[in-house]
Formats: C-alpha cells, structure tokens, sequence
C-alpha cells in the first residue's frame, strides 16, 4: 500500500508502515510545513492514502472536497506513545486493502468506511 503520513503522525508509526513493506511517504521528511490541500493534492498525484490526525480532513470529506483517486484515513485514537502500540496499528491497516477511494476512521475498537465520490 503506498501511505502518505501527515506531519501529526509519529515516526513509530511510520517506521512500523514501513516495517511492514508499505511504502510510506512522511510529509515531516519531505516538505514540512505543507498545508492540507497541498498534502491532499501530494496523495491524489501519487495515489497513496493520506494518514493523518488532523480533524479538517474530515470537514473536506463531508463538503465533498476529496476525490476518490486518493483516500484519507483520519485516526481518532490517541497517537501512538510507543513502538508497540504503532505496530498493532499498522497491523490493523495492513489487514485491509481497500483504504483507496473512501474516507476512513480509525477509532479504538472499530473501523468506520464512507466512499468518496468520483469526479
């Protein structure tokens, strides 16, 4: 899967994506201080899914602002304080493969999954 990690996400988690063979670009090494529509502009142009704790993603999923080229997966659970607890949840993404085109939660215990429309 290729990921494109928001400046919020820790680099425990992006080390255990990567630890996993996913293909992971982490905006805090590639262009920090990107802002969200140019992060989501990043991911439809590499077809990746973009990971991020940042609340706005969602606002742009319900004005219908994400096109389906990409996907976002927002993550509502507490960042990751360890090694241990990113790995359980780049396990939980790895064990699903159709993150692209929806817009997804991550919260503990469950996984909420809305289409994104086609353009």
């Amino acid at each position: 899967m290729r990921w494109l990690c928001d400046e919020n996400v820790p680099r425990s988690l992006v080390e255990a994506l990567r630890g996993h063979g996913h293909d992971v670009v982490w905006i805090r090494e590639a262009s920090p201080g990107m802002a969200d529509a140019e992060v989501l502009a990043l991911a439809v142009r590499e077809q990746r899914v973009c990971v991020t704790f940042d609340k706005d993603f969602g606002e742009l999923a319900a004005t219908g602002a994400l096109p389906a080229e990409c996907g976002v997966l927002l993550l509502r659970i507490r960042p990751p304080a360890s090694v241990e607890s990113s790995a359980g949840i780049a396990a939980t993404l790895t064990g699903r493969n159709d993150w692209v085109g929806c817009f997804s939660v991550l919260e503990p215990g469950r996984v909420r999954m809305r289409p994104l429309p086609r353009r």
